[in-house]
């Protein structure tokens, strides 16, 4: 099986003709240009948003509708070629095809990670995407600010992101070994209330099989705001996604979060540190609770040094406001800022997101 990828782009192409958005704008004055994502096979079977149904009788080849797995009716396209290569071929954009159960992996799989990011996870974790499969995006397109981002994103889901006119051959494909373990991976993620990083950590962890998201608020305050919070931030989760609600952080981090067990998000670093002065006390000047808050962090940041699998963390980036009006809260905003230093100092990654927006933080 030979792919050819005649476009790339959403169902208008990106940039969209007479779009005056910032990413059609931005792609425009980069130079960037990408068709309707259209693919041909073989040079015999051609797919894309408009042709898929027409062609699912082209000769030698099997083509099966796959169910969507949010809005039903048509997901995608399951095909199978003469030589026995299997591809998987979005419906358009906003799809997420979801073979039944009983598939077989695919060699090559186009999905729409703009519209489900998390369907790569999901088709992950079901054995049909594979450190075989050749992952590529479909329907780029303004969905996503400009192109930069969306080749960081894709670094971070594993995927290809292929050009108007690029061929894929998966016999040959280098680029098939992306599903691979990339070894250990620690990534901060900061930013103030509101700003986003919560969203910014999930999307990162969208491709992963396995996740366990490690919430380590106070449980049982009586908030309905804080309840309110924990529950939209649940919604938002991948349904398949683990939870555990600890603030034994240096033991989760010292367990194997391997292949076998999978990534965790952790949310968050602030809510963390809270509930460790609540335990120890938040008059520093004691001694005693001076020590226990030091041993804590310090054991976090050991432990966070020697993880052993794919983690990223979420924090609260407390420095760049007002000075607080309380003790507490200068306590707070000040041991914060020393441990994001310290996690960030052995992180591989860290990010700060402002409005949404993201700002890698660079290479030491």
């Amino acid at each position: 099986m030979r792919v050819l990828v005649e476009g790339s782009g959403g169902s208008a192409g990106w940039p969209e003709p007479g779009c005056r958005c910032a990413s059609c704008l931005r792609q425009a004055a980069d130079g960037n240009s990408r068709k309707e994502s259209t693919i041909v096979i073989d040079g015999r079977l051609r797919l894309g948003a408009e042709s898929g149904a027409r062609e699912a009788g082209a000769a030698g080849y099997r083509v099966r509708r796959v169910p969507d797995a949010r809005a039903g009716g048509t997901g995608g396209w399951d095909v199978t070629a003469p030589d026995g290569g299997r591809l998987l071929y979005p419906a358009g954009p906003g799809s997420a095809p979801a073979p039944p159960e009983g598939t077989a992996s695919y060699d090559v799989a186009f999905l729409d990670l703009l519209g489900d990011p998390a369907q790569l996870g999901w088709l992950r974790a079901r054995g049909l995407i594979t450190a075989g499969t050749v992952t590529a995006v479909a329907y780029a397109d303004h969905r996503v600010p400009s192109e930069r981002e969306l080749t960081r994103r894709c670094g971070f889901w594993r995927v290809r992101l292929a050009g108007d006119g690029e061929a894929i051959d998966p016999a040959r494909s280098v680029p098939k070994d992306r599903d691979s373990p990339a070894g250990v991976r620690r990534v901060l993620v900061l930013g103030g209330a509101r700003s986003g990083k919560s969203e910014r950590a999930e999307l990162r962890l969208a491709g992963e099989p396995q996740v366990t998201y490690v919430a380590t608020g106070n449980r049982g305050t009586g908030d309905p705001d804080w309840a309110a919070r924990v529950a939209a931030h649940r919604a938002r989760r991948p349904a398949w996604w683990r939870t555990a609600e600890t603030t034994d952080l240096a033991g989760l981090l010292r367990a194997d979060h391997g292949t076998a067990r999978g990534a965790l998000l952790i949310d968050g670093i602030g809510t963390w540190l809270a509930a460790v002065l609540d335990d120890c006390g938040w008059d520093l000047r004691d001694g005693a609770a001076r020590d226990a808050v030091a041993a804590r962090t310090a054991e976090l940041v050991s432990a966070w040094r020697q993880a052993c699998g794919y983690v990223v963390a979420v924090s609260d980036e407390t420095g760049l406001g007002v000075v607080p009006a309380s003790a507490a809260g200068r306590l707070f905003r000040d041991e914060l800022g020393w441990l994001n230093q310290a996690l960030a100092a052995e992180s591989e990654e860290a990010e700060l997101v402002v409005a949404g927006r993201v700002m890698p933080l660079g290479d030491w």
